[in-house]
């Protein structure tokens, strides 16, 4: 077992996990979001999730607000994660992140993924025409984040004090979109699995399709019920198809006790 990292949120820690599925948050949100992801799945398989600066556990600690520091701390920090089987998954700026932390680990000639899933971010070569957020007042920033992704609960809209933690963190976050600068390089050597939702504004599905130029292997787009945070409503048919594709890759069931990890 790995010991204690604030970058690493392990809400059922395995002793000697057979494959291990990390995860990334979506902008403004912390790892915690993936709690209750290993109730849902098989026996052996570890759920650890990507613990950003500046929320839940590390209040203190300045955010991001580029994509590009980011991936160079996260490759670091999970070097130590890569020592069994795993997958990247991360939903809108997590699904960013994990593409780059991929080719990240690559140039560092870290053990791949096994299967990278992309969840409600459009591909990264396509840029954003819409004007940036980041740079808006505060007023017009929270109207935005409001009719784009209706990504601010009630209740924390109502608590100014919530609203002047959450501020911060949510703009250095798209930031760190918004910011962002693609530069191509060769395709991964994993699948790709690529989730949308079918109210989703953010990422239609030639957006979504568009992912695939970036996989030397097998593609797979699957669109479901709900808007952008579909990820919340549909988690546990999410969290099935990450298993069924998983147990579709030959060379992971071959090796490793790959058909073990799937099967319990």
């Amino acid at each position: 077992m790995q010991a204690r990292n604030p970058w690493i949120f392990c809400p059922r820690p395995i002793p000697s996990p057979r494959f291990r599925l990390i995860c990334v948050p979506f902008a403004g949100r912390g790892a915690s979001v993936y709690r209750e992801w290993p109730e849902l799945m098989p026996p052996g398989v570890e759920m650890c999730a990507l613990q950003l600066p500046g929320r839940e556990n590390r209040p203190k600690d300045r955010p991001f607000t580029r994509l590009s520091e980011a991936v160079q701390e996260a490759a670091e920090v999970l070097q130590p994660y890569l020592d069994v089987p795993y997958a990247l998954f991360g939903h809108s700026m997590g699904a960013l992140l994990c593409f780059e932390l991929a080719r990240g680990l690559r140039r560092r000639q870290c053990p791949g993924p096994v299967h990278f899933f992309a969840s409600g971010h459009r591909a990264p070569q396509l840029p954003d025409p819409r004007p940036h957020l980041h740079t808006m007042p505060n007023e017009q920033f929270i109207a935005e984040i409001l009719r784009r992704f209706k990504g601010i609960p009630a209740a924390v809209l109502r608590e100014p004090e919530l609203m002047e933690l959450l501020l911060p963190m949510l703009r250095a976050d798209i930031e760190m979109v918004e910011t962002y600068e693609y530069a191509p390089e060769a395709a991964l050597q994993c699948p790709i699995t690529v989730f949308g939702g079918r109210e989703d504004g953010e990422a239609g599905f030639e957006e979504l399709d568009a992912w695939r130029q970036h996989t030397s292997h097998r593609f797979q787009t699957e669109i479901l019920p709900g808007d952008h945070f579909f990820i919340q409503s549909a988690q546990k048919r999410i969290v099935e198809t990450v298993f069924r594709q998983l147990s579709l890759e030959e060379d992971f069931t071959r090796s490793n006790n790959g058909a073990a990890i799937l099967q319990g």
